[in-house]
Formats: C-alpha cells, structure tokens, sequence
C-alpha cells in the first residue's frame, strides 16, 4: 500500500465526530471584513517606452497590450501577460506626473510599485487606516483596469509603494 493510499485510509476511518469538531472549529473563526489576493502585477516606470514595450514583445515573445493614456493618473500604461500576473510599463504623461519624479532619480527607470488584489477595497481601506498604514489618497480611484484601486506608503510598506485593487 502506498504512503498516500495509507493517509488517506486513515482520515477516512477517523470518527466523524473527530472530523466535524474540526470543522467546527475552522468556522467559528471569525473572518476578516477583506481579503488579501493575488499579484495583479508589477508596475516598471521605463525611459523608453517603445523599447520596452519592443524587449518584452518581440525579444522575449510575450503577449503585450495597446498603449493606454491615464491623464487623471499622469501615466502611459502597457501591460505585458503573464498568465497569472502582469508587468505593468508606466511612461509619464503631463507635467504632473508621478513617473515623470520617479525617473529623475531613476535614470534608466525601474520597479515603481506592485499591485496586490483585494475582495473588498473600502474594508482594506479602513483597516490599513485603523493600523496606522498611510495612503496616498482619501478615497480609492479607478485604475487602469477599471477597477478600485489605492496605493499605500511606501515607509509604511518596507519601502514598497504597495497598490491595492478591488476584484
């Protein structure tokens, strides 16, 4: 008998009154107001945004999207497919743009930020609040995928600008 047919025969003997005290007990953990998900993706501000956009297609054969202008974000987006996540190229558009600050000090351009999936953005909201975290806005916006989203600080993140979006 193998050692997993062997496991398994031995849960399945176990009485069920062993099993749904267990059970029992999973559910009287009460559950957090949100969830924390997945790696939507990792946002890099680039200096060139057709060469990169050219590496990650054409050099590396991946699937990669449209250009996308955000003027209420002052960024150009592009998003390379990943299956499970993305790359997120962010190019600066307008004068005010966040990128724009970013590349002064990063020449050659960088990781920027990453994007973790929430299940309910206004409980994150409050709770990161309630534990001191900074956010970077009073309320969340609509990102580049049409979804709620908030960034929070990155002193208050181990200095990772940290961006949470509603699934």
């Amino acid at each position: 008998m193998s050692p997993l047919t062997h496991l398994v025969r031995t849960v399945l003997s176990r009485p069920t009154s062993l099993l749904s005290k267990q059970a029992f007990h999973t559910s009287c953990i009460p559950r957090k107001e949100w969830q924390i998900g997945k790696l939507s993706h990792v946002a890099i501000a680039v200096a060139d945004l057709d060469k990169s956009v050219a590496l990650y297609k054409d050099a590396f054969g991946a699937k990669v999207s449209e250009k996308l202008d955000l003027p209420e974000h002052g960024v150009t987006t592009v998003f390379v497919d990943l299956g499970d996540a993305k790359i997120e190229l962010l190019y600066p558009l307008g004068k005010k743009s966040p990128i724009k600050n970013f590349l002064e000090k990063n020449k050659n351009g960088g990781i920027h930020h990453i994007c973790i999936e929430v299940d309910d953005i206004e409980n994150a909201i409050k709770d990161l609040r309630a534990k001191k975290i900074r956010l970077l806005s009073e309320t969340s916006k609509i990102g580049a995928h049409g979804k709620p989203i908030i960034f929070a600080h990155p002193k208050d993140c181990d200095g990772v600008l940290v961006e949470f979006e509603q699934v």
